[in-house]
């Protein structure tokens, strides 16, 4: 049975921003409330904050980017959330884009897999209390967190490609996809998952999609919300070189800034960013759990964008409603 979760769908500049959401979670039968790297406000803060305001849910941070702090830090951070909430936390992690990486450590890592790969093992330590330190290429970690009770953290990474897959096959309890259609995920992910799981003799790990999606409404233009969702991501190698080999028809070369038209309708077209009626996307989303996919985030940012977080909250509700989540 798949799941379905809330990411917020936008980064709170006032923090009682992401309460609508959270309470969604709090009041309905959605699994998790997710929120991607803030760079606005930060994301382990909100979630704080929202506990504080007495919403304490099970949260996921999908992806917060490592070259933006240590991962004992991070370690840290993840179980002051589960601490704060008593609920679970996925901690998701990915390297970012090169330019990020370039901007905060003066040069992109030689190889996000090996940086990625030292950055979990460093995480599952901290909070483990592995007596093993860390001596990696990009990472020295021999901190331990003190051992405390506490709702359960997960340690999970940002997939988007099979090298990565392989990783998380590896080390990662869950396995975060952002933008991902349902046929890529099936013949690509999960297949790297399971092998590589299998190979390090361990459970495979979950799937969680976060899924781009609006329900279809009288004066929606679904092109522009797609742009509006995902436009920032069309604009990196890596996501359309994902996107191609999942089956999306983007035009050649590189993203077009005079005429974006023809990337949205490719999302649209290859199943990338999901459009229609609550019957049609319910019978998208069976592709995902075919797929092998345990959560589905819903994701309505580009609603957010064009049309207020007010609508958006509301666009969940219906979604949670469509789906039988409510």
């Amino acid at each position: 049975m798949t799941d379905y979760s809330v990411l917020v769908p936008l980064v709170p500049r006032r923090p009682e921003q992401i309460l609508p959401f959270a309470g969604l979670v709090r009041w309905t039968g959605a699994h998790r409330l997710w929120q991607g790297q803030g760079l606005i406000t930060e994301s382990h803060q909100n979630f704080a904050y929202a506990a504080g305001a007495g919403f304490r849910v099970p949260t996921g941070l999908g992806v917060t980017l490592t070259p933006m702090r240590h991962p004992y830090e991070a370690a840290l951070q993840a179980r002051s959330i589960a601490l704060m909430t008593g609920e679970s936390v996925v901690a998701g992690f990915g390297p970012g884009a090169r330019q990020m990486q370039q901007s905060l450590l003066g040069a992109p890592y030689p190889s996000p897999l090996t940086a990625s790969r030292e950055y979990l093992t460093a995480v599952r330590a901290a909070l483990t209390g592995s007596p093993e330190a860390v001596e990696g290429e990009y990472w020295h970690q021999a901190g331990r967190l003190p051992a405390v009770p506490g709702a359960r953290v997960d340690v999970g990474l940002g997939v988007l490609r099979p090298g990565m897959a392989k990783v998380a096959g590896e080390l990662a309890d869950v396995a975060i996809t952002w933008l991902t259609p349902a046929r890529y995920l099936k013949e690509h992910i999960v297949p790297a998952l399971s092998s590589a799981a299998a190979a390090a003799g361990r459970a495979r790990p979950r799937v969680t999609a976060m899924v781009p999606l609006a329900l279809a409404r009288d004066g929606r233009d679904p092109a522009r919300l797609a742009l509006a969702s995902n436009g920032a991501h069309l604009r990196l190698p890596h996501y359309r070189d994902m996107l191609r080999r999942g089956g999306v028809p983007l035009p050649d070369g590189d993203y077009d800034e005079a005429d974006p038209q023809p990337q949205a309708l490719a999302l649209l077209k290859g199943g990338a960013f999901l459009y229609g009626t609550a019957d049609e996307l319910r019978g998208q989303m069976e592709a995902y759990a075919a797929a092998g996919v345990e959560e589905v985030v819903l994701n309505v940012t580009g609603v957010a964008s064009l049309h207020g977080p007010q609508e958006a909250a509301q666009e969940v509700k219906s979604l949670l409603i469509a789906l039988g989540a409510a």
